[in-house]
């Protein structure tokens, strides 16, 4: 099949905005060359874009965009130009400023968190709209972070009075004797996703200092029992290895003034026997009550480095081969 090959200029008004654009020693344009099939070439605040059609009106979508959001003051990211490419590919005619532009939180490092795909974006703002979400689907999505980003944001707005992090200790086997000092270091490394991006948005001397004076939690499922958590938001995460027990003592812990977020991967279910997933059973029976919002991720909205991408790529066509001898 010919494709046509075309090529078009772009002029930018301002060399410095362009400069910003187009990253240090124009890192940014080698993304997206790298990431399609169009060469650009650069002379100052000019572009040359050329190679096949599609790639030549994807990219010049993509770099008019991006340049309007510089001039706005967004400061946009390397990562941005990857993310960028992703929703245009799939939705020409989506606009990157309704979805970056979403401020989320803003780091103690300065760095803005929001939203990169346009699933992230329902995601958001069905946490702004309903009191209780179910973010679904696989590892890498951004589900847990943008939750607790979410929850940071609702905690620093006075919107709630403390934060909940939870997770189903599952290796550690609930029913092990609870010993203290033992249970916080088995149930530690299951914690640490939730610790990590806590420090990540709050660094660590405002983090350790919320979570000193009990604003902030960070606990095993099984210490959530016989309690009513009002004002609070509230995050279980790895759902998926819930039973249905567990997962209906959590969503009926839920008091006033507070919301939750409830995250996991129905493929990853990782519990003994034969147990069915309170995830999936939840899935299943609570779509149709308002109140209750549902967000599904998949492949396409792995957020990682774009290399990551073609590495898990890699490995399914490798898997594919050998399931086929």
């Amino acid at each position: 099949m010919h494709h046509q090959n075309e090529s078009r200029e772009l002029h930018f008004s301002s060399n410095e905005l362009a400069g910003t654009l187009y990253g240090d020693l124009n890192k940014n344009i080698q993304v997206l060359e790298n990431g399609t099939g169009a060469q650009i070439h650069v002379r100052g605040s000019d572009l040359k874009i050329s190679g096949p059609k599609y790639d030549v009106q994807l990219v010049s979508n993509l770099l008019e965009q991006l340049y309007d959001l510089i001039s706005t003051g967004y400061p946009v990211y390397s990562s941005d130009f990857a993310f960028g490419l992703k929703i245009l590919q799939s939705s020409p005619q989506a606009k990157l400023n309704k979805i970056f532009l979403d401020k989320v939180y803003v780091t103690t490092r300065n760095r803005i968190i929001s939203p990169k795909t346009p699933n992230q974006k329902v995601y958001i703002d069905a946490i702004r709209n309903n009191d209780i979400v179910f973010g679904i689907g696989p590892a890498g999505t951004g589900k847990t972070y943008l939750a607790v980003a979410m929850a940071v944001s609702a905690l620093s707005n006075n919107q709630v009075r403390s934060i909940i992090l939870t997770r189903p200790a599952v290796e550690a086997g609930e029913k092990l004797g609870f010993l203290p000092g033992d249970l916080a270091q088995k149930v530690d490394p299951y914690l640490r996703p939730l610790n990590d991006a806590l420090m990540d948005m709050l660094g660590p001397e405002k983090s350790y200092d919320l979570i000193d004076q009990g604003i902030i939690e960070i606990a095993p499922l099984a210490f959530m029992r016989g309690r009513t958590l009002s004002n609070a938001f509230i995050i279980l995460d790895e759902a998926q290895n819930t039973t249905r027990e567990q997962m209906k003592m959590f969503l009926t812990r839920i008091g006033f003034d507070s919301q939750a977020v409830i995250t996991g991967d129905t493929t990853q279910v990782d519990l003994p026997g034969h147990q069915k997933s309170g995830l999936l059973h939840a899935e299943g029976m609570l779509q149709n009550i308002k109140g209750i919002g549902f967000s599904n991720f998949s492949k396409a909205d792995v957020v990682r480095h774009p290399l990551v991408q073609k590495i898990i790529h890699a490995y399914e066509m490798d898997g594919e081969a050998n399931n086929n001898e």
